[in-house]
């Protein structure tokens, strides 16, 4: 391919990533997405930007600082030219967050929830504000002076700072004032006043009041202002000396990593110039990296709010109550899986059967060993109490814990001390390869026969999540299946990639290959006259060598259908390049997880599940494990999600052919389809029979009755946490003035 198509078909990853962001930002303007969900998709806009920062950025940084002039292999951008290319897409996204939060601030102040504004505080609200300052957040201030003896301080990733400049009477000289506001303060106060609920951020109050904080010094001007550090850091940098507890080299990385270089710098709008540009030359940072906001600098108020507006009577600002189903009372996954293969659908289905079945190996005498690998899991998980049952039950568990997976190490090294006290066999995996792999084999011996549960999954053992993240979990019992996932564990032991599978799709050395050779067959289909088509789900797609099968697929004329949630480096519907592929994001309630990768047309198509999407490290730097999904019925299963999804005009965006997307457009007589709540229709009543148990009626209503009564105290609970006492308080003192 010339360079003339790939400026034609390429989208640069970190452009194509802040592309998925925008879409994330624009829901929470959506006015078909209540205004509670708004809120959350305004903070996870946020969240979403200081990762981005903190790690794509961040080695780019890096590479600048270092003199690197290598391009990247789509459309030949050095570092430098990226982060050219970046900073303006993020000041153009920061201007339309400002004005997407006034708005969210008028819905809130129309629903009865009122900002304060300090700066137009009556005497009354003054005077309510002084005092609580005084008592609740002044005795908790650590604020520091800079000056000639007062070196400047290291400031923390991602918390807030109120700067000003001060003089006193006896100065000729200005000093740096520095307040840090810290997590320990509540960030939003709530108070009733005046038939309202008016709430307050407390870096606005802080920075209100920060004259009675400096005392005798003359504040000269002042800002709110946050840093995002640097969190690229890897393993390699650690792994010097191999005498060396991997654990212990991994909590080195951490604490190196709160360290790193600030990579972005925001500040309040309007925010002084000396100000800007002290801190400018104390951070080592370039003004392109600096952004001036009018929304809050940290957006996860977005959370707060949200929260707050769920604990009164207002369903209607949020989505409707989707719990995730539960199989009928008596229903034995392990039971079922033992006949027929199951395929699990998170959300919409419980992780609970797949918990209760690895307790039923912790507990059947018949297994002998469980292993597993472990990406990201629950703070409180109970997968791990599940493999520690197992252990201490005198089973064989061994648990592949990948420690490198970013911003949960901490998580996984404390999981992974537990796991070898309890008895487990714990590895890490390799130096050069990440385990992304979502992989359980359960092994029992019956007679002198081995028998194995094989499970491959698209998404994590977390409980939590498997709430909010589309995903999928394949539970067989078919023993080739069972045979290659052995092989997997065993080449993952010794530090070998596996290159042989008949049944498993293994990142890197037969992964991308055989997806590749499934594409061929479609080429060759479409070539021969027979039916051909593809369609792709994934979160992203980069690899350079998968995007030129799919032009060329495109070129013979292979009609493609992909649905990529976040990075797409590919252009559709460019005409003699891409003008047969058709994309389209869907994002929504749920976070579009699962992979899953179709062939040919209905009822012929061959279809995987896999753990591994379409980027290069997913590709070729990580080992990745998918599986060819067999059962017919779970076939149509698939492919109805799948057809579903190319369907849904709710939540879904196409592409166009200059990259940019567009809200898919629905004609007036077409029904409305969401597919993410449609998943609910196709999935009920589909537990399979043969994991059934004859319950009698009284036994399933002592169930239901048990779990009704477990949801109204958790319920409850949550209700009655958090600040009930303050806004008590805070209630008495408005009243009292």
């Amino acid at each position: 391919m010339n360079e003339a198509a790939q400026e034609d078909i390429f989208i640069n990853r970190e452009l194509s990533w802040l592309e998925f962001n925008r879409r994330v930002l624009m829901l929470a303007k959506d006015k078909n997405v209540p205004l509670g969900e708004q809120l959350k998709f305004a903070a996870i806009y946020g969240s979403n930007l200081d990762e981005f920062f903190m790690v794509r950025v961040g080695s780019l940084y890096d590479r600048t600082l270092l003199k690197e002039t290598a391009k990247e292999n789509k459309t030949g951008m050095t570092p430098a030219q990226q982060l050219d290319a970046i900073m303006p897409r993020v000041a153009e996204l920061q201007q339309h967050c400002d004005k997407i939060i006034g708005h969210l601030y008028e819905k809130l102040d129309a629903l009865g929830y009122q900002k304060i504004d300090f700066s137009k505080l009556e005497k009354k609200q003054e005077h309510f504000w002084k005092i609580y300052f005084l008592q609740e957040i002044f005795p908790l201030l650590s604020p520091q002076i800079i000056d000639r003896r007062h070196p400047f301080p290291f400031l923390r990733n991602q918390e807030m700072y109120l700067g000003a400049m001060l003089k006193s009477k006896n100065q000729t000289q200005s000093s740096f004032g520095l307040i840090p506001i810290s997590n320990q303060f509540q960030r939003i106060v709530f108070i009733p006043m005046e038939g309202k609920i008016a709430f307050a951020l407390v870096e606005e109050l802080i920075e209100h009041f920060a004259a009675i904080v400096f005392g005798k010094n003359t504040i000269q001007s002042r800002c709110l202002f946050r840093i995002t550090r640097n969190a690229d850091i890897t393993v390699d940098e650690g792994m010097f000396d191999h005498d060396v507890d991997y654990r212990d080299v991994m909590s080195e990385l951490l604490r190196k990593r709160r360290k790193l270089a600030a990579v972005r710098l925001q500040t309040s709008l309007h925010a002084p110039e000396e100000i800007v540009s002290y801190l400018r030359q104390k951070l080592v940072i370039p003004t392109k990296q600096i952004f001036a906001q009018k929304a809050p600098l940290d957006l996860s108020f977005g959370f707060k709010i949200s929260a707050k507006l769920a604990k009164g009577s207002n369903p209607q600002l949020f989505y409707p109550v989707r719990r995730p189903m539960l199989p009928p009372a008596g229903f034995s996954l392990t039971r079922a899986v033992e006949k027929q293969d199951v395929l699990l659908s998170y959300p919409y289905q419980s992780m609970r059967p797949f918990i209760h079945l690895l307790n039923e190996a912790a507990n059947d005498p018949d297994v002998i060993s469980i292993k597993m690998t472990l990406y990201r899991v629950a703070h409180e998980s109970k997968i791990i109490e599940a493999l520690i049952a197992a252990a201490e039950n005198g089973k064989e568990v061994v648990a592949l814990v990948e420690l490198r997976a970013r911003f949960d190490e901490q998580n996984n090294i404390d999981f992974s001390k537990q796991l070898e006290e309890a008895g487990c066999t714990v590895i890490y995996g390799f130096d050069a390869y990440k385990i992304h792999s979502k992989l359980t084999l359960i092994t029992k011996r019956k007679g002198e026969k081995l028998q194995y549960i094989s499970q491959i999954g698209t998404g994590n053992y977390n409980e939590k999540t498997s709430e909010q993240y589309t995903d999928l979990s394949f539970l067989t019992s078919d023993p080739q299946i069972g045979t290659e996932l052995s092989t997997v564990f065993h080449n993952l032991a010794i530090e070998r990639l596996t290159d042989t599978v008949a049944n498993l799709l293994v990142a890197p050395l037969c992964f991308k290959s055989i997806l590749l050779q499934e594409m061929d067959r479609e080429i060759q289909a479409k070539k021969e006259g027979r039916p051909a088509g593809i369609i792709i789900k994934c979160n992203s797609i980069s690899d350079r060598e998968i995007i030129e099968k799919i032009s060329e697929a495109s070129c013979a004329g292979v009609p493609i259908q992909m649905i990529v949630r976040g990075i797409c480096c590919i252009k559709a519907g460019v005409p003699g390049k891409t003008e047969n592929v058709q994309i389209r994001s869907i994002v929504g309630r749920y976070l579009e997880h699962e992979r899953v990768y179709a062939f040919g047309v209905w009822p012929d198509a061959r279809i995987c599940i896999a753990s591994g999407d379409f980027l290069t490290r997913n590709t070729e730097r990580r080992v990745e494990v998918g599986v060819r999904i067999k059962d017919v019925n779970i076939r149509k299963e698939l492919w109805q999600m799948l057809q579903m999804q190319l369907r849904d005009n709710v939540n879904a965006k196409e592409m166009l052919p200059d990259g940019t997307y567009r809200k898919v457009r629905r004609n007036e007589t077409e029904p409305l389809v969401d597919s993410q709540l449609d998943m609910y229709k196709i999935l009920q009543n589909t537990w399979p029979r043969s994991g059934m148990l004859q319950v009698s009626s009284t036994e399933k209503r002592i169930l239901k009755h048990r779990e009704k009564a477990a949801f109204h105290k958790r319920k409850k609970q949550e209700r009655t946490s958090g600040t009930a006492n303050l806004w008590s308080s805070l209630s008495r003192l408005w009243k009292s003035l």
